[in-house]
């Protein structure tokens, strides 16, 4: 099984109405202005991962733009979430795997806010498949478009806006690490975000820009009953972790900000991992 990464799939997209029950996004804990007057974007941020990492960042004291594709009403409702925070959001529509888009998207946040401190790469989508035959080209370029293309092309757009002390935090996965039966060009693709996180540090240390990556394991998110998964696989979902049972979003979020603020100030290249217990090679 693999975490959701906030972004597209079959079935109804993204809409955490989908659910049973809802996922738990929101922060646990009081702010402590670890990002106070930054500004923060998050690809993704409609749902899941995406909306509890916005909220965390808000209460932490950033402005947040969130990128999503398809559900407008999961993406006002992560906005609402933000001012409720006294924060300032905005959510902008569109395909991370459309270079212009994400040129557009950077020049409007940029204006709106004035800068950009930090980038959360976290859209993407998946597609089950138990056949590799089953995988046609155009799925699978879909996938490596939306999963790790859109990171690139975001991180063009958005690298001349990064001052020293910035930092990037892309989305991998638990499957890049042990692999996934079902999940063939969907791990490859996060097999791909790690290695490009790891290079991504190096090409940009020396500018003072940190590039991390966190990689989830099963957490509850709106992916799992719009992404293919059979009403089986659905109902025992994460139970095949160490702690028996799936992540909630807002477990995961602080790992993104842990990496957003300065508290990581003396890591870059590294892959932090929420995954209910799963021993994995780093």
């Amino acid at each position: 099984m693999a975490e959701n990464q906030g972004a597209r799939a079959t079935g109804r997209l993204g809409q955490e109405e989908a659910l049973a029950r809802a996922p738990r996004w929101q922060p646990v804990f009081a702010g402590s202005d670890r990002l106070a007057e930054k500004v923060a974007l998050v690809t993704g941020g409609d749902s899941g991962i995406g909306r509890a990492v916005a909220a965390l960042f808000a209460r932490e004291g950033a402005d947040v733009a969130i990128v999503y594709r398809h559900d407008s009403t999961d993406a006002s409702n992560t906005i609402e979430m933000v001012v409720a925070e006294g924060r300032r959001g905005v959510a902008l529509q569109g395909d991370v795997g459309d270079a212009q888009f994400c040129e557009q998207c950077v020049a409007e946040i940029v204006n709106r806010f004035g800068r950009i401190d930090i980038l959360v790469n976290n859209a993407g989508e998946q597609h089950p498949a138990t056949d590799i035959r089953d995988i046609s080209s155009a799925q699978m370029e879909q996938t490596f478009r939306s999963n790790i293309f859109g990171m690139f092309h975001m991180v063009q757009a958005v690298v001349d806006h990064l001052e020293p002390g910035s930092a990037i935090i892309n989305c991998t996965s638990v499957t890049a690490y042990k692999g996934s039966r079902h999940l063939l060009d969907y791990s490859a693709t996060k097999g791909a975000i790690t290695a490009f996180t790891r290079s991504l540090s190096e090409n940009l240390v020396e500018k003072g820009i940190r590039v991390n990556a966190v990689a989830p394991g099963p957490i509850w998110t709106p992916l799992n009953p719009g992404g293919g998964a059979e009403p089986e696989q659905v109902r025992s979902f994460g139970e095949d972790t160490p702690m028996r049972r799936p992540g909630e979003p807002n477990e995961v979020a602080p790992s993104f900000l842990f990496l957003a603020c300065a508290d990581s100030s003396y890591m870059s290249g590294q892959v932090l991992h929420p995954n209910g217990g799963t021993i994995v090679n780093g």
